[in-house]
């Protein structure tokens, strides 16, 4: 087995994944497969952050076109990371919020998140960035810097980033390798400028792959999986 690329990452998982075959919602199977694929992970001898999206529960974006405020919509759109850091979370994790609620999680802060890594923890990092206008994929960037990880790993739908939608143009390349400045430039959908932008500063390389497939996960962390690559 290929040993490991990586030693310390930043997982992001798409909230919408976590809603399964349902338009919406908390599907429970789903989460428990992503769960047992990160335990399996860990198991590689890597120190894993997550975080996750709360898209399959409340979009900031959404609820404020419809009349809410967008820092009460992103704030909604915060707590809602939360929720899915709990339905994930279990005896090998530990969820740090950037939200003080002591009833429900410890406030995120670096020496916490160090040390639960170090007792081999999976760290879950709910509510954002902890202010609006910030998406969970700037989050994740964000953290990553902070914790001194190695690298970002997007876990999304597709398995990779292509030149358009290929669920819509059959004739989309998917690119094996991207610079930071080209995917800013290409307008690339799976992640937002900003993230990028925070990558390229931090010189903090982007892998975009697939989650739908099992043991996902581990074959990125090894260097045997299919994905783009962003960085220089």
């Amino acid at each position: 087995m290929a040993e490991p690329i990586y030693r310390r990452v930043v997982i992001k998982l798409s909230g919408e994944y976590f809603a399964g075959p349902h338009a919406s919602g908390m599907d429970q199977p789903t989460i428990d497969r992503v769960a047992g694929d990160l335990i399996e992970a860990r198991q590689l001898g890597i120190e894993i952050a997550v975080v996750v999206g709360g898209g399959n529960l409340v979009r900031g974006v959404e609820v404020s076109s419809r009349g809410v405020s967008r820092p009460t919509g992103d704030t909604m759109g915060m707590l809602a990371t939360v929720m899915n850091c709990l339905a994930l979370g279990g005896a090998p994790a530990r969820t740090l919020s950037a939200f003080v609620m002591p009833q429900i999680s410890e406030l995120f802060t670096r020496s916490a998140t160090h040390r639960y890594l170090a007792e081999g923890r999976i760290v879950l990092l709910g509510g954002g960035t902890g202010n609006p206008f910030f998406t969970t994929d700037t989050t994740a960037v964000l953290r990553a810097a902070e914790i001194g990880a190695q690298a970002v790993l997007k876990a999304t739908n597709v398995d990779g980033i292509y030149s358009a939608d290929p669920k819509k143009d059959a004739s989309a390349q998917r690119f094996d390798r991207l610079t930071h400045s080209q995917a800013i430039e290409g307008n690339y959908k799976v992640m937002d400028a900003t993230a990028f932008a925070l990558a390229r500063e931090n010189s903090l390389p982007i892998i975009v792959f697939s989650i739908a497939e099992p043991g996902s996960i581990g074959a990125i962390l090894r260097g045997t999986g299919q994905g783009t690559i962003v960085e220089g």
